[in-house]
């Protein structure tokens, strides 16, 4: 038992020690905690709005004074028509939004890794992910442009795809594929820095043995950021049900709305658009608590696997 405790106090000082030495590291993210606990942890007070009657004439009365209605916001959600589908098309467009964010951001950062002219390599990046800084309003407007009936590629084509106005079987994949096209640029960063801390002795070595390009990335580059590969994957899985409604409004039209809509949009129109504070919040509650059981489910797969977890 004294070594025990001779050790702990060993381990105490040494982390103490750690933290003194990391203290300005530790001074600087400061800010970063704070702007956490004010706008992600204290707000969590206004889910006690999914378990009581909130429309805006009791919506400044204390949180007391209130109406509970216990679950009654919850079933009016989940009962309601639109609910369904809604769900369905969140799932539907986040898995394929994943799959192909990530093998698209993948294959666009092992192209770049491929390049040996380095100004080439830079301006070709530094375009790529220049889209990610752009409005989902001017993206949008894009897209109509180009995908939209009597469009650009319509036009091009000597055709009439319909891609966005009434081809709702095709909406999930333009929607999926606009969204790669913004944000493959800036996905393929992390993967870079990946491939970058990947020890160049093993290319050399693979030349060597007579390994041509294609076996160098398949047996060297893509084993190398596999754990990056999986820890993103999981942060994306626990994200599934949060996709967000500023591309599926401004992408979509009436005739596909009911192939558009996913939760966020859903809990605008219920919460904000009938004025019922309530089941916005219990949609959004919904989509949370689910988020983080899909992260810790992912994270144990990942484990189960021998794959680097989270935690």
């Amino acid at each position: 038992m004294k070594a025990k405790k001779g050790e702990k106090t060993v381990k105490q000082k040494f982390s103490w020690q750690l933290m003194y030495k990391q203290r300005y590291l530790l001074l600087m993210s400061v800010p970063f905690v704070v702007w956490l606990i004010v706008f992600k942890y204290i707000p969590l007070w206004g889910w006690t709005m999914a378990f009581q009657d909130v429309r805006p004439k009791t919506f400044a009365l204390p949180v007391w004074q209130r109406e509970f209605v216990g679950f009654a916001n919850f079933s009016k959600a989940f009962t309601d028509r639109l609910f369904k589908q809604t769900l369905i098309n969140t799932i539907g467009t986040s898995l394929l939004g994943i799959l192909l964010g990530t093998v698209m951001a993948i294959i666009f950062a092992l192209m770049l890794n491929e390049i040996r002219f380095v100004k080439f390599k830079k301006m070709t990046q530094t375009i790529s992910y220049l889209p990610h800084f752009v409005s989902w309003v001017v993206i949008a407007s894009i897209a109509k442009m180009v995908l939209n009936d009597g469009g650009m590629l319509d036009t091009l084509l000597d055709t009439r795809l319909k891609l966005m106005s009434t081809n709702t079987t095709m909406f999930w994949w333009v929607v999926c594929l606009v969204n790669v096209w913004k944000e493959v640029g800036w996905d393929a960063i992390v993967y870079l820095s990946a491939m970058a801390g990947i020890d160049q002795g093993l290319y050399e070595a693979a030349k060597v043995d007579g390994a041509g390009r294609l076996k160098r990335i398949w047996h060297i580059t893509l084993p190398g950021i596999r754990p990056t590969i999986i820890v993103l994957l999981i942060m994306s899985i626990g994200s599934t049900l949060n996709v967000g409604m500023e591309r599926q409004m401004l992408l979509s039209n009436g005739i596909v709305q009911d192939h558009a809509m996913v939760l966020s949009w859903f809990s605008y129109i219920r919460g904000i658009g009938n004025s019922n504070y309530g089941v916005g919040t219990a949609i959004g509650m919904f989509q949370s608590l689910v988020g983080i059981l899909l992260l810790l489910a992912a994270n144990e797969i990942a484990g189960w696997f021998g794959e680097n977890k989270l935690v």
